[in-house]
């Protein structure tokens, strides 16, 4: 008994590593939000040991609020970017 509905799986038989290459090529601002996201995590963790006389919950709330901008950033870039490419840079007919 056929269905009548054809399904390609060729989407579901990507590994993890090219995924990723495939949506960095489509949006390449994302990868860098989510190093610059890692980086600040890293280095706030890092600096923990030496914030002094600074309260523990507001030395992680200035890490969150840091690592969100610089998301945040990268995506307006981003979409800054897109807009450019699809408006201004498109090649007139």
């Amino acid at each position: 008994m056929s269905t009548g509905t054809d399904v390609s799986l060729s989407s579901y038989d990507e590994d993890q590593g090219s995924k990723l290459i495939r949506k960095a090529r489509e949006a390449p601002f994302v990868p860098i939000g989510m190093a610059g996201f890692a980086a600040i995590v890293a280095y706030g963790l890092y600096k923990m040991k030496s914030r002094g006389n600074t309260k523990m919950s507001v030395h992680l709330i200035h890490m969150r609020v840091a690592a969100q901008g610089f998301v945040v950033g990268a995506m307006t870039l981003g979409m800054g970017y897109s807009m450019y490419k699809e408006f201004w840079a498109k090649p007139k007919p």
